[in-house]
Parts: structure tokens; C-alpha cells; sequence
């Protein structure tokens, strides 16, 4: 069946039209639907989970031509790539790489083999805090990968997910993560960008098309308005969001719509939320006028976990499962991805074609999604990995392991630097204190989503490491991540217990005898992530006393934050002198952290979301409508308004550097625009303090006036700049008429005349310069 340029996939001796590399993948997809049967056609509408998930065997037996797959599968998702965490995963073929490849192979070849048509499998895998794989390439999770505010790295980090992951066999990768984290409670803010959607967007579009110039699919999350469920809950309830239409669309739908539209994507996952009341895998609105008719898409689209079952199970929209599963369908979802046996959607999907309530047309259109992806990825020209031994040299290479450590020195933000503390001369500081929960673990630094089994630095054997023959550095825990009555001692506080005071004790001591103390706290992967939304945005436990009874040593106290939210540390930012925000880093936590915190590296990330005071403040984000989150007056009939804490903590795009840089010459080259033109943009940049620095600039519009209220600014353009001391750059910047687009009061994304304010800075609100231009009306 294996001829020198094609492959006899349904052995029949004859070069099928879908067989040919030459025709038109159209053709190949509409010659192959033609020659399916029912039973083929609905195998090619469901995930098979990998070994240990569902699949219960590595690697083909003969059990496989009674089970339901002897007719094909879309897809088999996180085969043999051990899961962190997930002992049952573990496999002899994850690692080396090379076993994987060949593993992937002798599964792929049972496929085309096997199978009368031999359509090959799409091999799919998550990738957002880099290849869910065995040593793969680890990155930080994505709020500090959005934190670093560099497009360039971001591609870069796509290019090697995307490389990895066709290496070992993958074809298509479930990243990046476009939800737009609006509501800090929320568990998964750990996984997303940020709260704004230009610059989720931006950040997605690199990622996109990084992973998709290996040839390997990139597969959206999680659309849509899937990441603010009422209060932040997402536990079993992950419905609800309350989200009017406008803002679903210029906030929620913004970062989909620009990643569809400018690195078209090969998947999107349809998520398990309702919006106004409609399920969105149930909803042909989503998933076919919005996802294919306006925005463009042509891959297919597969269900986040239970998102079918949830149509009937939770949401109560059908009256049982296969009326949920004709829905969906109907709606327009490809593909079921979920923790179940396929048999468990196909064959009640067979049984509503059999009683005519599916048409085979629906079907076909279905399929064809699918199938016309498989042959955009070449699996129909070469459905096996070519050169197995390969992946040995391709993945979690020296450079890729350097690249891992800048992405997370890059993601590093400084949020606090009284009296310049930071850096440290290791000349001035001869005994050190590490302490804090966090300051001697390493599990944060993996993820259910990212690669598993990389040796791991700590912070405490990070700095130790760093200070060997010129500092003693010393450990003391202090106390544990959490209280035994947490999270209720949130809200009903508890006196410490011996063991506790005890845990301090200790701390104060050696901290008393320490030159510094660099405290180590925050959360862990038990209390951020998927499901675990938070009450409070306070540290957890006891670590509030610990830092408070470290303050009271005298001693300098450098912290160092490890969380997946914002935290409302209000007493830490008014006492404490020095703040590092590190987010979840990858494996390099400590080494990264010590060269940071010694001056070896200049931190310059900015924050991609906003810190409140209190949780009484939420929501509380950029952008923000006029007056929504405006103080109280101060005189007047209603003055001395004294009832609330106002403000961000540090909002939207703050960051501090171990520099100074000075803004100037802003230059807008026309004052008066047509409504579809570029409006060019310079200004210059300088380096004024004695140390090279990164500084992230940020375009900031303002529509002065327009026919339906809309922000009081909007992000429009960043770029991350390198400037040695004293050193100067010009800054080039485009406004696309895209750009300056508003949905009017007819739900209709247009371009009003007027005038739009163009503000440059460091933070969304640290403006340094700004101008103003006027859009003309088309007809004056």
C-alpha cells in the first residue's frame, strides 16, 4: 500500500482522489466523504483518550478490531505522554523521545493499516505551560509568560511546543488559552494572559503562530465567556457568566476574533459554560455564526471536558444525554472531547441518524471539518513521524533550556523597591535568611498542563547555590501554606497553636541573626488552579504573622511571591521594602530568583492584570467604563465620602526596574485622519539610570466622544524595549483603523469621527506623553 508518492489508504490498488497530493485538499475531503460509510463518518466525530485516561492498552492489540475505533477516531488525546502528578500515566514510552515517536508511529500505522479507508488519527496534547510531555521544554504558566509583555518570546515559546510536539508525534497542540481573566477570585487566572484583551490577543497571536510554523494544529481555549462564572465559582457550577452582550463581544470575544482572523487557527475548544442561558457547545450562534460565518474559521471544533454531558446533565436544556449529543451536533461541534469511551457519544449518535434525526448532511459537513484539517497537517502524505531517532536532538534542547530561563526572568515583575534595596551586593549581606512555605518547594513549577519529571531548583537551594563561598544562607520554614481550619479561617480567625507560634519562632530567631531575610510566600498548585476559586485574595494561613513577627526582627525583608492570582497584600506593600512577583515560574525558579535578586538580571515585566485592595473592590480591571470605578467626593452637598478603600493595589501594566527611563518627542504623523487609515506613531525612550533595563511602552486611546459609552481607554500597542544606560530608541507604532473601532449603538463595529487621545507610558496609568488626532467624517 506504500507506493513512492502516495499511499493506498484503502487498499484497493487505485490512486483515490484523496490519495493524490496534487489535488486540491477540497477534493481529497469531499472524494473522502463520499467513500465513508455511517460508522466511519461518526468515528471521526470523537476523542479517544490516551493509555491510562481511557485507553487502557500502550500500544495495539488484537482487542482493538472489536472496539468501536476499528473504524477510525478524530483524534487520541495525551497518549503515552505522562501526566505530572498522574502515576497511572506513567509509561516506558514517553521518554526517551524517541520511544514516544516510535510509539506514536506503530499506533498511527494500526490506523491506516487497520482501518478500510486508513484515515490517519490527529494525535492531540496540551501545551500552555509548555508540551504536556516527559521532560519537555518547561515554560512558567501563562500569566507570567503574559507578564513579560514580549511578542517575540512568546512565538518563540510557540516554535518549540510546536517543535516538540512533532517530534514526538503530536499534530495538534491545545494551546494558547484566550480567556480574559476579568474576576482575580477566579482559580484559572493562573492560565490566562491576562485581564486585557488587546494584549491577550497579541500574546495568542504569537503563540498561535508559533506553535502552527511546525506544521503541528493549534487548538484555542476556551470560547467563549468561559472565565467569569458568577463570583469567580467554577467548581460544579462554571455557568452563568454575567456578561452583557457588548462587553461578551469588545472584552470576552476580542482576543478569538483577532487570533482567528490573523493566525488562523486549525482548533478551537468549545467550553461548558452557558451564556444567557444557552449552553455554548449547544450553540450554532457560537459555534457556527460567530466561530465560521464572521470570524473566519475553517478547523474544527472539539468540546472542553463534559460540555456535552453538561447539556443535559447541568444546564437542563435537553431531557437526556442523546438529545444533548443531536444538539451539539446541530450546532455545530465536530468533535466530543472528554474522559469517556468514544462509544459513549457514538453510538447514541448513530441512533439519532438511524431515526432521521440527524441528517447525514449535517454530518458530512461535520466530518469534513475534520478531516480537512488532517489533510492540512499532511497526515494523508506522511502520517508518521519520519525520523524517530530525531526527537532525541529536537526536544528540551540546551538552547531550549536557555530560552526556558529568560522567558522566566522575563516574566519576573517588580512591584516594590524602597530606597533601592534591590539588588543586593552579596558584599554587604554575609548571612541570609530563606524562609517562608514556598522558599524550599519546587511543586509549583509543574503543572497538570506542562511537562512533567525536569529536575527542579527551589528558591532556597536557588539562592544557596548563588552565594556559595561568599554568603551563608540559611533556612527556616516558618509556617505551612495553609492553616489547618483554612480557608474558613479567612473569615473566622483562629489563634496560632503552639506548633505554629513555634514555626515563627524558629524563623525569628535566625532572622535575627541574618544581614537580610528573603521571605518565600503565596500559593501553591493546591490552591490555585482549575475548580479552586478563592473567597479572599489575602496570603493563605499563617504567612501574614510570619512576615509581620520578620518585620519586627529590624531586618531588611525582601518578598518574594509565588501565586496565580493577585493577592491584596496591603500591609506587605505599605512595611515591607522590597516585592518580587514571580508568578508559578517553571523549573528555573531558583536560580532565575537569585540571579534577579543580586542584581544578575534587571526584572521588567509588567503586570498584565490588576491588583485590588480587597475583594470589596472587585470587579476592579482595566479597561473600565467612564466613572466605574470612580472615587467619592470629597465637597459639596454629598461631599466626605469616606466610606470605602479606593483605588488598584497596582494596577494594569506597573512594573518597576532596577532603571529609570524617560519618555519624549512623541510624534503622530497627520492630525487628521480618514477613518480607514494608518495613523503612524514615534517617540524616543531613554535609559537614564546606570544599569541596562527592560522597559515595556504602552499606547493607550481614548475616544473622546462616541455614540455608545465605551472605555475610559484602551490598550492599542506595546512593545518590550532593551536599553543599555544612557542609551535611546525611537519607538514606531501603527493604529490600524481596527483599532480605533467601537460597537456602535446597532451592535455594528465601526469607526466614528471625532477625536481620540493617544496616551504612551509605563502603566496604564503612568501616562508620560500624549497628543490627539481627529477622525473625519468619510463625506466632508
Amino acid at each position: 500500500m506504500y507506493h513512492k508518492d502516495w499511499i493506498d489508504f484503502n487498499k484497493n490498488g487505485l490512486k483515490d482522489v484523496y490519495e493524490d497530493a496534487k489535488a486540491p485538499i477540497e477534493d481529497r475531503v469531499a472524494n473522502l466523504v463520499s467513500l465513508m460509510n455511517v460508522d466511519e463518518k461518526t468515528c471521526q466525530l470523537a476523542t479517544l483518550y490516551g493509555f491510562a485516561r481511557v485507553l487502557e492498552d500502550e500500544l495495539p492489540t488484537p482487542e482493538w478490531k472489536n472496539r468501536v475505533w476499528k473504524d477510525g477516531i478524530a483524534n487520541i488525546d495525551e497518549h503515552l505522554n505522562t501526566i505530572h502528578g498522574r502515576e497511572e500515566t506513567y509509561t516506558k514510552y514517553s521518554y526517551p523521545y524517541s520511544a514516544h515517536a516510535r510509539a506514536i508511529n506503530k499506533v498511527q500505522k494500526w490506523f491506516v493499516e487497520e482501518t478500510r479507508l486508513g484515515i490517519p488519527v490527529d494525535f492531540t496534547n496540551e501545551g500552555v505551560h509548555g508540551l504536556c510531555h516527559k521532560k519537555a521544554t518547561p515554560l512558567p504558566a501563562p500569566i507570567g509568560i503574559g507578564s513579560t509583555w514580549n511578542k517575540k518570546l512568546v512565538y518563540q515559546a510557540g516554535n518549540i511546543v510546536g517543535r516538540e510536539a512533532k517530534a514526538l508525534g503530536y499534530t495538534n497542540i491545545y494551546a494558547p488559552i484566550l480567556d480574559v481573566a476579568r474576576d482575580q477570585r477566579w482559580g484559572r487566572v493562573l492560565e490566562c494572559y491576562g485581564e486585557e484583551p488587546f494584549h491577550i490577543a497579541e500574546m495568542g497571536k504569537q503563540m498561535t503562530l508559533g506553535i502552527q510554523s511546525q506544521g503541528v494544529a493549534s487548538t484555542l481555549k476556551h470560547f467563549a465567556v468561559y472565565s467569569i462564572p458568577k463570583g469567580a465559582r467554577d467548581g460544579d457550577a462554571r455557568t452563568d457568566p454575567h456578561v452583557a452582550p457588548r462587553e461578551m463581544h469588545q472584552l470576552h470575544l476580542y482576543p478569538f476574533k483577532r487570533v482567528i482572523e490573523e493566525a488562523s487557527p486549525m482548533g478551537v475548544m468549545s467550553s461548558y459554560n452557558d451564556y444567557d442561558g444557552v449552553p455554548v457547545s449547544a450553540s450554532s450562534y457560537f459555534l457556527t455564526e460567530l466561530l465560521r460565518n464572521t470570524y473566519g474559521f475553517e478547523g474544527y471544533v472539539v468540546s472542553d471536558s463534559e460540555a456535552v454531558e453538561y447539556v443535559s446533565d447541568k444546564h437542563r436544556v435537553a431531557e437526556n444525554y442523546k438529545e444533548a449529543v443531536r444538539q451539539v451536533i446541530e450546532a455545530g461541534l465536530n468533535v466530543r472531547t472528554t474522559f469517556r469511551t468514544p462509544e459513549s457519544f457514538i453510538g447514541p449518535l448513530r441512533e439519532l441518524i438511524a431515526e432521521g434525526k440527524i441528517s447525514i448532511k449535517t454530518i458530512d459537513a461535520r466530518v469534513a471539518d475534520v478531516l480537512r484539517v488532517k489533510f492540512e497537517l499532511g497526515l494523508f502524505d506522511t502520517p508518521y513521524v519520519e525520523n524517530p531517532e530525531e526527537a532525541d536532538e529536537l526536544v528540551h534542547t540546551k538552547e531550549d533550556e536557555e530560552f526556558s530561563k529568560q522567558l522566566n526572568r522575563e516574566s519576573l515583575v517588580l512591584l516594590k523597591n524602597k530606597d533601592n534595596l534591590l539588588p543586593l551586593d552579596i558584599a554587604n549581606y554575609k548571612n541570609i535568611l530563606v524562609t517562608g512555605p514556598l522558599a524550599d518547594e519546587v511543586s509549583f513549577t509543574y503543572s497538570r498542563y506542562g511537562p512533567a519529571d525536569n529536575p527542579s531548583t527551589s528558591v532556597y537551594r536557588g539562592l544557596k547555590d548563588y552565594a556559595k563561598g561568599r554568603a551563608n544562607v540559611y533556612y527556616e520554614k516558618g509556617c505551612d501554606i495553609v492553616d489547618p481550619d483554612w480557608p474558613e479561617s479567612e473569615i473566622i480567625p483562629t489563634s496560632l497553636s503552639e506548633i505554629e507560634q513555634a514555626g515563627i519562632d524558629a524563623a525569628v530567631e535566625k532572622a535575627k541573626q541574618s544581614d537580610v531575610i528573603i521571605a518565600v510566600v503565596g500559593e501553591d498548585e493546591e490552591r490555585v488552579g482549575e475548580t479552586k476559586s478563592r473567597t479572599g485574595l489575602g496570603l493563605p494561613g499563617r504567612q501574614l504573622q510570619l512576615l509581620q513577627a520578620l518585620y519586627k526582627t529590624g531586618k531588611p525583608v525582601v518578598l518574594v511571591l509565588i501565586n496565580g492570582q493577585p493577592l491584596t497584600i496591603n500591609w506587605e506593600n505599605k512595611y515591607l521594602p522590597a516585592i518580587l512577583e514571580a508568578w508559578f515560574p517553571s523549573t528555573s525558579a531558583g536560580e532565575v530568583i537569585a540571579e534577579t535578586l543580586f542584581g544578575d538580571y534587571n526584572p521588567g515585566g509588567k503586570l498584565s492584570v490588576t491588583f485590588p485592595k480587597t475583594v470589596g473592590q472587585i470587579p476592579l480591571n482595566f479597561p473600565y467604563k467612564p466613572g466605574s470605578q470612580a472615587g467619592q467626593p470629597g465637597q459639596g452637598p454629598n461631599g466626605s465620602g469616606k466610606t470605602r478603600v479606593l483605588g488598584a493595589l497596582y494596577p494594569f501594566g506597573y512594573g518597576l526596574s532596577y532603571t529609570t527611563f524617560e519618555y519624549s518627542d512623541l510624534v503622530v504623523d497627520q492630525k487628521t485622519k480618514h477613518s480607514q487609515s494608518d495613523i503612524e506613531i514615534s517617540f524616543k525612550v531613554k535609559n537614564t539610570g546606570k544599569v541596562t533595563g527592560d522597559e515595556v511602552v504602552q499606547l493607550y486611546l481614548r475616544d473622546e466622544v462616541s455614540s455608545v459609552t465605551t472605555y475610559e481607554s484602551q490598550l492599542r500597542g506595546f512593545e518590550r524595549v532593551q536599553l543599555e544606560p544612557n542609551e535611546s530608541k525611537t519607538i514606531h507604532m501603527i493604529l490600524q483603523p481596527k483599532d480605533l473601532e467601537i460597537l456602535d449603538k446597532h451592535m455594528n463595529w465601526t469607526v466614528e469621527p471625532g477625536i481620540f487621545k493617544i496616551l504612551i507610558g509605563s502603566s496604564s496609568e503612568d501616562i508620560r506623553l500624549k497628543d490627539s488626532i481627529e477622525i473625519e467624517p468619510i463625506n466632508r
